[in-house]
């Protein structure tokens, strides 16, 4: 065959009509775990994705029943390992609300504050991922720079850096580290002056823009009907913050804002994000200050059992409500656990947002949402 001679489909064959049928993962770089994307696309428009879950399903509910309350604790921020100690709380807090105890107030402000931190953590490493993604190399370095002095701050008061197991039923492992509060007041002076670079790195970086504005939308009522919580949510306007609606810990000592927008794209998305930073700062110095003296712990039976029912306790991860559903027989172990993932309720609305865009934009749609493959497995 000449090297200038055109080669022409068969006449039967309308290209414009062909679906091409793709994967995309479950081994790429910007799905950030084991997910696979089985995409339809035309040309390369996104027709239809299908995600396609359980390549690391580990039967985590199932285990529970053979566990103890305090070893499940243990189970929980393998999970969304960035909200690791958010998710110990959620199996704390059901079961002491299922037991009627009260923990010191110690606790609660322990607690509030190093959820915040938690968060501003998994938001950094987010943000830093993100960009990458969307072929800012930059963003990396600064965001796992800066995330690094929380993890030190982790690493010294709870043993660990990225899982914890610091909650435990009634209170805290262990007290606070004697540099703890020091530590979190210099950390916030720093960081109120670092996130501002964040912005002026990709937030108005005009290929970022055109890369995130009006690409990825879901509509606050799409959103509530698949059950799209956290910042994913809030960026299209739907007020679903546990903290606001069902405080928790120390929520209801301190104010802040919840940050909410309507555009419903994945830079609304993305501000959601950046704003819930600051708040987080907000809260940490409404607090950082005024921990009352007291124990870290109340008195627990050395076997805890709960009383025959059901229990549920929700609570704010860094990617949305997160659910802790016990049903109990009495006996040391529950007889059935449930959890409701944040991610996974995300994930469901992924072929809405990215029907009809090029299949770069999926890049940038799926990094939104900011998932975290292990919490969609369980």
């Amino acid at each position: 065959m000449s090297e200038n001679q055109i080669v022409t489909p068969p006449k039967d064959i309308d290209l414009d009509y062909q679906d091409y049928v793709i994967n995309m993962g479950p081994q790429h770089p910007s799905t950030h775990g084991v997910m696979r994307f089985l995409l339809t696309l035309k040309g390369e428009t996104v027709d239809n994705v299908q995600p396609h879950c359980g390549y690391i399903h580990r039967g985590i509910e199932k285990m529970t029943e053979r566990l103890t309350y305090p070893q499940i604790v243990h189970l929980t921020d393998r999970l969304d390992y960035l909200s690791a100690h958010i998710n110990n709380e959620a199996v704390c807090l059901c079961v002491e609300n299922a037991l009627q105890i009260e923990v010191p107030e110690r606790v609660k402000y322990i607690r509030t504050i190093i959820d915040e931190l938690n968060r501003i953590a998994s938001h950094q490493l987010w943000w830093a991922a993100f960009g990458m993604d969307m072929g800012a190399l930059t963003t990396f370095f600064y965001g796992l720079r800066d995330r690094e002095y929380i993890l030190d701050i982790f690493e010294e008061t709870t043993g660990g850096r990225l899982i914890q197991s610091y909650n435990t039923p009634g209170g805290l492992m262990n007290d606070l580290h004697k540099d703890f509060q020091t530590k979190v007041k210099k950390f916030i002076k720093d960081f109120r002056k670092v996130l501002p670079e964040y912005d002026r790195l990709l937030t108005g970086n005009v290929i970022f823009t055109e890369r995130s504005k009006g690409i990825g939308y879901i509509s606050k009522e799409d959103a509530i009907s698949y059950g799209v919580t956290g910042p994913s949510g809030r960026g299209s306007g739907f007020a679903c913050d546990v903290r606001k609606i069902a405080p928790y810990s120390a929520y209801d000592k301190v104010q802040f804002k919840e940050a909410l927008y309507t555009e419903g794209d994945t830079f609304a998305r993305y501000k959601v994000r950046m704003d819930e930073m600051w708040e987080s700062m907000n809260i940490i110095e409404q607090l950082i200050d005024n921990i009352p003296q007291g124990d870290y712990a109340a008195k627990m039976k050395a076997v805890i059992k709960l009383p025959v029912g059901e229990y549920y306790q929700r609570v704010e991860a860094a990617r949305g409500e997160f659910g802790v559903h016990i049903i109990s027989d009495g006996n040391k172990n529950p007889y059935r656990l449930k959890l409701r993932s944040p991610n996974f309720s995300n994930l469901s609305a992924i072929n809405a947002m990215a029907k009809g865009h090029k299949i770069a934009d999926l890049v940038a749609i799926s990094g939104s949402l900011d998932l975290v493959i292990p919490d969609l497995d369980r």
